[in-house]
């Protein structure tokens, strides 16, 4: 996760406001957006890690088939 790239454009942006300078604002709004994507896809990439390796895991054993009983009626 890039939280770096997060903190930069929070830095950027704030720099950018108090310089009145919207470019840099902008170029902060853009890195923050940057770095809370890029943490959002390595998420995603951890959940499907846990998906597949819980997938391949043995599941639990079925339980043992019901039987009927042989009573004639």
């Amino acid at each position: 996760m890039r939280v770096g790239e997060k903190v930069k454009g929070e830095i950027n942006g704030g720099v950018g406001k108090v310089t009145d300078d919207p470019a840099q604002e902008a170029k902060g709004d853009a890195q923050q957006a940057g770095g809370e994507a890029t943490k959002e896809l390595g998420d995603t990439k951890e959940d499907l890690k846990d998906a597949a390796a819980d997938k391949d895991s043995p599941a639990a054993p079925a339980p043992p088939p019901l039987r009927c009983s042989s009573r004639s009626r």
